[in-house]
């Protein structure tokens, strides 16, 4: 009995026995309820095979998708005072970063990066909601001026992705002053001659829509995205009246003049290199000569 019991049953046990399944296989979609296989989704950017919502996307998907090949180099920006009030809510700002950098495994929101898109040389910043909201905060600030130091150096375009709630309650007025910093930083572009193209994911809020992310020469948003000063319940309430369904959002603010276009992402890349080539006066490689050809003189 002791033999079946301890050598038989386990061993039939083991080969009936039920595999665990990662919880992670399978996404649903938040506007159509259908679930996605991870792979399917990752491969389509995180755009949904089925309503073509646009989910969020992480910051190293996000530079893959638009780099040649991939290829690219991160800067690294100098540090900045990490906790400059003291602050604390229910956790200490200290460990409100800490988490953040382990959930995220980045050191701040934005992330700067160049390389070359459709062969320009090209300086791309991508603003993570996963990381504190995206919330604007003095790192932010110097990611976003030292980005446009590097555009100024390399006479290469800027292209700026937009994703935040606003600025970093736990800097208080060191947070706010990141809107006019960013803001010269961006008169800097100007004055140099340097494209800066703004792409506004979903949500872009707050004090970043009134600084640098409605700066850019081009703006251009992905289908849907939440783009707006203040929430929709705080301007009702304000303004004692019902605002439209569809109110702040990206096809809303085109309708409105707010943005230039909208960009499903998988077009995204051709559209950037499209345009940098207009604003940089390179043509695409390849492309035959506008000028008249030269005759042999006689």
């Amino acid at each position: 009995m002791n033999w079946i019991t301890n050598v038989v049953r386990p061993r039939i046990q083991r080969v009936f026995k039920k595999k665990d399944t990662p919880d992670n296989l399978w996404r649903k979609c938040p506007a159509c309820n259908e679930m996605i296989f991870h792979r399917d989704l990752e491969a389509a950017l995180n755009v949904c095979p089925h309503c073509d919502h646009h989910m969020r996307l992480g910051t190293a998907a996000r530079l893959a998708s638009l780099f040649d090949d991939g290829q690219y180099q991160t800067v690294t920006v100098a540090g900045v005072p990490l906790d400059p009030l003291k602050f604390r809510d229910q956790k200490k700002y200290p460990d409100r970063l800490k988490e953040a950098r382990s959930k995220t495994g980045r050191d701040e929101a934005i992330t700067v990066a160049h390389g070359p898109l459709d062969g320009v040389e090209t300086i791309i910043s991508i603003q993570d909601f996963a990381f504190m909201g995206g919330s604007l905060g003095m790192a932010a600030g110097e990611a976003i001026i030292k980005s446009a130091e590097i555009a100024i150096e390399k006479k290469a375009p800027f292209i700026l992705f937009t994703a935040a709630g606003g600025a970093r309650m736990q800097e208080g007025i060191l947070s706010l002053m990141q809107m006019p910093r960013t803001t010269v930083a961006v008169e800097m572009l100007r004055e140099a001659g340097i494209p800066y193209i703004v792409v506004l994911t979903d949500p872009t809020t707050g004090g970043v829509l009134a600084s640098y992310a409605m700066l850019g020469d081009i703006q251009i948003s992905e289908p849907g995205a939440l783009i707006g000063f203040s929430g929709r319940r705080v301007i009702e309430q304000t303004i004692r009246e019902k605002l439209p369904d569809d109110f702040q959002k990206a096809e809303f603010q085109l309708d409105h003049g707010m943005i230039d276009m909208i960009v499903h992402r998988h077009k995204l890349k051709d559209t950037l290199a499209r345009t940098i080539r207009i604003l940089m006066h390179k043509p695409k490689l390849g492309t035959p000569s506008t000028l008249p050809a030269r005759t042999a003189s006689r």
